[in-house]
């Protein structure tokens, strides 16, 4: 979620806190060494986005998706604040009625990328109203604001007699979180804080062209009420034809549904699906409401199908600790959506909560005022499905996470894999390169099974105490090839991006960086591509560094006023991405 003070995640986390012991952190005194870099190069994503004012010029959590039927094409979406007002001074509040979805498409492979301007709510120029756009359209003349967490997914379109068929053509998913654009009750367009809504595009040329009329308006897809949060949510579209579901869309979100009252926040996973190419959805919670000290909730939803049509739905539950040792679960459904089985456990995932910010009540991993690291534990799941015609699937599911079992300053990239439909497990294997703490991860195989790539971001500086120690943070996309048994081999970096500094990234309120919850990667049988956060073109603020530093020791440093003692391109936090040939084809 794009608002730090919207993550129920952390809110738990500061529940837990005030009954749970937490010690002094150590940092290590050992400087640790990175990889060299690889030279296959990234571009730019967020193509449209400005330098330059805070916060028009953030952007995070990125999200990309790729036709399967026409594997040039990819479309890819990140929380982008292009069109909120500069900030007042010290004051950089989110914009009331602005979306904040961004979209960008690549009709090469990822080499490049484009960001359409559409026309709706704005206020680039500082005074809200109808104007340009670099975000999803349509939402404000539905009563709706766009609220970033993009979930991306190509499938199939549906014809006259609803049929689902690749010669139909094809259409873009766009999930993402929304609010009401009135703040009056009676004129709301939904109950509740946030839902989840879905934008559909037939046409990604005319989108890619700024035509507000290639996107259908967007749908609600959560069963909202007075007290209800959705959040975090995932979709996926079955995209092989030899699936029995073929063309069945499914969006997974937790829901929580109450404010917090005592010990208690229930909060289940739940899944909607839709037949008939996202004009309805049918909702289904499939995990206990349950969320407190003694029972914790699941989060981090991924989901996604194999060749016969097997949904597969994977979770991260919550562990009390810090650092909490938590777990994976698989849900599944074995006709189209109707029915889902019960949570197994498949492994342990350890969070990131060696360090604890008191300040903004998270976990972090890069330093006082760092970045929150809430979800790096959750499952990212792929599947080689065989997609578009599903005849040369392998069904391997791939699952990477970022681990904190070993400690701070001692983080890892883990890999697991099933190759009997999520029944046994391999792993997990740490894959990070030398030196690397890992922070979010992602991975893409390819439809036959044949290459796995994973991206993942990467601090390279140890955990400092202070705000004024530079910091260092970059992304890696590996390569390796499935063999025998369908055991990844030949690991290969294909590119180790620019890296810059954390500090210049920002939460909205000042008091902390953002990088947001996600990466993304995806895989066809010639390429693989990724996206990540990004912080080279993001210029440190000392002022900035010395108030947050006042915030944890409870000084009296001023707020500053960051487009006025900053520079420029502080908190230009932008999404590069990289498409790269298959190296051993």
């Amino acid at each position: 979620m794009l608002l730090s003070s919207r993550s129920k995640v952390g809110l738990l986390l500061s529940l837990i806190s005030l009954i749970a012991i937490v010690g002094t952190f150590m940092v290590s005194a050992i400087f640790l060494q990175h990889a060299t870099r690889a030279a296959s190069g990234d571009t730019l994503v967020t193509v449209g986005s400005p330098s330059t004012p805070f916060p028009q010029n953030k952007q995070n959590e990125p999200a990309l998706a790729v036709d399967a039927n026409h594997p040039n094409i990819l479309a890819a979406g990140s929380n982008d604040e292009i069109d909120l007002a500069p900030c007042a001074g010290s004051s950089c509040p989110f914009t009331q009625g602005v979306g904040v979805s961004g979209i960008y498409f690549s009709f090469n492979n990822g080499t490049s990328w484009t960001q359409p301007t559409y026309t709706g709510w704005s206020a680039r120029s500082g005074t809200p109203g109808v104007g340009p756009i670099g975000t999803l359209p349509n939402y404000y003349e539905n009563g709706l604001v766009s609220g970033g967490d993009p979930a991306l997914a190509f499938g199939p379109r549906p014809g006259p007699n609803g049929t689902f068929s690749w010669a139909n053509g094809s259409r873009l998913y766009y999930a993402n979180l929304s609010s009401n654009f009135s703040t009056i009750r009676s004129d709301a367009s939904f109950k509740g804080f946030e839902a989840v809504t879905v934008s559909r595009t037939d046409d990604v040329a005319a989108a890619a062209a700024g035509n507000n009329n290639a996107w259908m308006a967007p749908v609600i897809v959560s069963k909202q009420n007075s007290t209800l949060f959705s959040d975090k949510e995932q979709a996926w579209a079955d995209n092989a034809a030899s699936s029995p579901f073929f063309g069945h869309a499914y969006i997974c979100n937790v829901a929580f549904r109450s404010q917090e009252k005592g010990r208690a926040l229930p909060s289940p996973l739940e899944v909607a699906t839709s037949t008939d190419g996202g004009d309805t959805w049918t909702q289904k919670q499939v995990t206990p409401a349950v969320d407190n000290v003694n029972s914790f909730g699941i989060s981090g939803c991924s989901i996604r199908t194999d060749s016969h049509g097997v949904v597969y739905l994977f979770g991260y539950q919550f562990a009390f600790g810090f650092p909490g040792h938590g777990s994976h679960i698989l849900i599944q459904s074995f006709d189209g959506g109707k029915t889902w089985t019960r949570p197994i456990t498949l492994f342990t995932a350890v969070d990131l909560c060696n360090a604890f910010d008191p300040v903004q009540g998270r976990c972090v991993e890069d330093g006082v005022a760092g970045a929150r690291d809430d979800l790096a534990p959750e499952p990212n799941v792929d599947i080689a499905n065989g997609a578009p015609t599903g005849t040369d699937a392998t069904n391997e599911i791939v699952d990477t996470w970022v681990d904190g079992r070993d400690g701070l300053n001692h983080e890892h990239v883990f890999l697991s894999y099933s190759t009997d439909g999520g029944a046994t497990w391999i792993g997990p294997t740490s894959i990070e390169q030398p030196g690397d703490r890992g922070y979010y991860t992602a991975p893409g195989i390819s439809p036959n099974g044949t290459d796995l790539y994973v991206v993942y971001n990467a601090f390279l500086t140890p955990y400092p105490t202070d705000t004024t120690s530079p910091r260092s943070l970059d992304a890696v996309v590996l390569h390796a090839d499935i063999g025998t048994g369908g055991t990844p081999t030949g690991w290969a970096v294909l590119n180790r991006s620019t890296p810059g500094d954390p500090r210049g990234s920002s939460a909205n309120s000042l008091i902390s960086e953002f990088l947001g919850d996600y990466v993304y990667a995806i895989a066809t049988r010639t390429y693989g591509a990724a996206v990540w956060n990004d912080v080279r073109n993001a210029a440190d603020c000392p002022a900035v560094d010395a108030w947050r530093a006042s915030l944890q020791t409870g000084g009296s440093v001023p707020k500053p006023a960051p487009n006025t003692v900053c520079p420029h391109t502080f908190g230009n936090s932008d999404i590069f991405g990289g498409s790269y040939t298959d190296p051993t084809p």
